[in-house]
């Protein structure tokens, strides 16, 4: 058996995607984009991502496309924008879509405005046909968090709150730049709930600078006192090549491969105990929420949001970088803002880059979806007739696994034990044939 330093010091992708974003290309342009939104067929549902890419502080952990500003001008500007991109799109799909899904991420939604949170979701209102039991979550940052600001929120229709969290030790906050204490956090859930947004996300990390298990413990013992529906708990993703204000976080502060697997199974043996399933590989759910029913049903899916309960064919992401997925492929609009806004003020869809995807491309997609979701895959089931022949270096690379338990090999059918579930973007990096051909990834753990 090797240990933890030698399983998990692979840079395996994280798998909201297959292929995965590195690989996107200019060669999906918004030409190409405008004929996958009119070939998409009609009765299906949609669902939509708005990225808001604003913060009034930069904690030094984020890997997301975001700006720190200090004015409200920038996001109100950036808001007319963002309804022209919503009516370009509109127009390509021809007919009002119905939607049955809604997230606004960032950045940090919630420093708009509650007069420009009207104006957005009314923008997306008038323009699809939301169902009346679509899900409408929002990424909220509890820092500044007010009365009015939740009652906003429950007049647009919000139905689920995802509020990050991280850590609540002050010297892990100190050593992120990000300082949240338990009672502001608290405080937001409690107007959240008073105006009627009972569903409650937490999102945590561990692998952070000066985290320990103990400290991880206190943190989920306070979260626990909030009795949210769902939890994340992502493990921080050190790619200061990629994201060059994480180089303020001094390496010699963070866990090393195994103390991070030792945070990643502590935190889930205590959800455990405390009522919580394990979905995939980093999230958590009551047993009678959707995720956990999905879960259990074998149709929980997987996005650029973690894992969903959402079974749309079809993503629209509207907002610089974001990233939709179509039946045909991937596409992802500029990252930066400027170049966002030039196409738009062109009358162009603002993609920079996307991929189609190819038979091939699908299958793999439909495997690393599976492994990522229920841990479990029947090669032959997906692949048909071409399983066995198509996956043979895949089934080859894997043996090794298989000598170290992290997998079980029953002719096509693939298991990832629940002992090493946190390997299971190892597992699925031995059928990523895109591997090792571009991109920076984090640590396997």
């Amino acid at each position: 058996m090797r240990n933890p330093e030698e399983i998990f010091a692979a840079r395996v992708p994280r798998y909201t995607s297959y292929p995965t974003a590195p690989h996107f290309h200019a060669g999906i342009d918004a030409a190409a984009y405008g004929r996958w939104l009119k070939a998409l067929d009609p009765a299906a549902p949609l669902s939509l991502y708005v990225h808001i890419p604003f913060c009034d502080t930069l904690c030094w952990f984020c890997g997301c496309h975001t700006k720190v500003v200090n004015t409200y001008s920038p996001l109100g500007g950036y808001l007319d924008v963002l309804l022209r991109e919503i009516e370009l799109v509109a127009a390509a799909l021809g007919a009002r879509r119905r939607v049955t899904h809604i997230h606004w991420g960032g950045g940090s939604p919630t420093m708009l405005r509650p007069g420009d949170m009207h104006r957005l979701a009314a923008a997306l209102r008038e323009r699809f046909d939301v169902a009346p039991d679509a899900e409408f979550a929002v990424e909220i940052d509890p820092r500044g968090f007010a009365a009015g600001l939740s009652r906003t929120l429950a007049a647009i229709g919000v139905t689920r709150a995802s509020v990050g969290v991280q850590d609540f030790d002050p010297d892990v906050q100190r050593a992120i730049n990000r300082l949240q204490d338990f009672e502001t956090t608290a405080n937001c859930v409690r107007l959240l709930r008073s105006d009627g947004i009972e569903r409650l996300s937490v999102d945590l990390i561990y692998g952070l600078p000066h985290q320990t298990v103990a400290g991880l413990s206190r943190t989920i013992e306070q979260v626990l006192a909030l009795a949210p529906d769902r939890l994340a708990v992502f493990g921080y993703a050190h790619v200061p090549g990629f994201k060059k204000h994480q180089k303020l976080i001094p390496e010699s502060a963070l866990p090393d491969l195994r103390a991070r697997f030792a945070q990643a199974e502590a935190a889930r043996a205590q959800l455990v105990a405390a009522g919580y399933e394990p979905v995939g590989l980093d999230h958590f759910a009551r047993h009678d929420d959707p995720m956990a029913i999905a879960r259990r049903n074998g149709t929980l899916a997987r996005n650029f949001q973690g894992y969903t309960t959402d079974t749309a064919p079809a993503l629209i992401g509207f907002g610089a970088s974001a990233i939709g997925s179509l039946p045909q492929g991937y596409v992802q609009n500029f990252t930066e803002v400027p170049a966002w806004r030039a196409a738009l003020q062109c009358g162009e869809l603002p993609v920079w880059r996307g991929i189609a995807l190819s038979e091939e491309d699908r299958i793999r997609r439909e495997v690393i979806g599976k492994l990522m979701c229920d841990l479990e895959v029947d090669l032959a089931a997906v692949a048909g007739g071409r399983g066995p022949g198509m996956f043979a270096a895949n089934l080859a690379a894997l043996q090794p696994m298989a000598s170290d338990g992290l997998v079980v090999i029953d002719g096509t059918h693939i298991r990832v034990p629940e002992a090493w579930r946190a390997a299971v973007r190892v597992v699925c990096a031995a059928f990523d044939s895109y591997l090792g051909t571009a991109g920076t990834h984090s640590v396997a753990v």
